[in-house]
């Protein structure tokens, strides 16, 4: 690829990338009730499950299912239940663990960068946007179009995750300076998993974006 060219997908990739999306608003709820570190675990969990997606859409696997009523059906509603279990069991936790010791204990970074891979991998948002968005920079000239996908996708997903990790910092900066008294901090966890399953009920939502 041109250095010209490769300047354009990067800054339309950086672009997308700001445009609050699932993940982006996954991770933001997750500072909000873990704090920066449970952020920064979600945030690498969805770049490993934006991966997913990337060498899924290299081996033509996502095309079958956006192509797939059927597919993108599965794992829509997969994807939408599964936030919205995370909202309920988060806002869950926050009650109990402020009733059992007056403070408000976060859940751990493993947890969170797990459940953050499954939440990207069952987002039919992120294949569909790979679908459509680097197609348009591949040239079966330049070689093997599955590689250049892996390579383009990964750009992408390095993109995400920047903007994400600042959206991390900034909520998880939030928290620190607005909680430090356990109510506070109670609400914002709770502001967090209903975040969650509002996401979780926007994803059951989606409509197949192609014919």
């Amino acid at each position: 690829m041109s250095a010209a060219d490769l300047g354009l997908f990067l800054a339309a990739a950086l672009v997308l990338a700001v445009i609050p999306g699932p993940g982006m608003l996954y991770v933001g709820a997750r500072s909000l009730s873990g704090g920066l570190g449970e952020g920064l675990a979600s945030t690498m969990g969805t770049g490993l499950g934006g991966m997913v997606h990337v060498l899924a859409g290299a081996f033509g696997l996502s095309a079958l299912v956006m192509a797939s009523a059927e597919a993108f059906t599965v794992m829509k509603l997969l994807g939408g239940f599964y936030l919205v279990w995370l909202g309920v069991q988060a806002w869950r936790q926050a009650r109990l663990s402020q009733l059992a010791d007056g403070g408000v204990a976060a859940l751990g970074m493993a947890r969170a960068f797990r459940e953050g891979v499954v939440v990207e991998a069952l987002n039919p948002k992120t294949a569909a946007f790979f679908l459509a968005f680097i197609p348009q920079f591949l040239d079966p000239a330049r070689g093997d179009v599955g590689w250049q996908f892996v390579l383009l996708g990964s750009l992408c997903v390095a993109a995400n995750s920047l903007v994400d990790a600042v959206v991390a910092l900034a909520a998880g900066r939030l928290r620190d300076v607005a909680g430090r008294r356990g109510s506070v901090l109670l609400r914002m966890r709770q502001a967090g998993a209903g975040l969650m399953m509002a996401l979780g009920l926007g994803v059951l939502l989606l409509r197949r974006p192609m014919a």
